[in-house]
């Protein structure tokens, strides 16, 4: 899954709880910048980063492994 696609799914499920990017970066233990970075489809994201924010809005991560 592209970044771009996991941030609209994060930026969905934020505003679906009413959560601001501000109150979802402090939950989670991460920037402001980085959250709006991922939002936006930006940077590149450690996957513990991930994992943080999701946890935060009740998301599950799936990591598959293709060889």
């Amino acid at each position: 899954m592209e970044l771009i696609a996991i941030g609209e799914i994060i930026r969905e499920r934020r505003k679906s709880r009413k959560v601001t990017q501000d109150d979802l970066a402090e939950i989670a233990g991460i920037s402001i910048r980085t959250l709006r970075d991922i939002e936006n489809g930006m940077g590149n994201p450690e996957l513990e980063t991930l994992v943080k924010i999701c946890h935060a809005l009740g998301l599950e991560i799936k990591v598959e492994v293709i060889k």
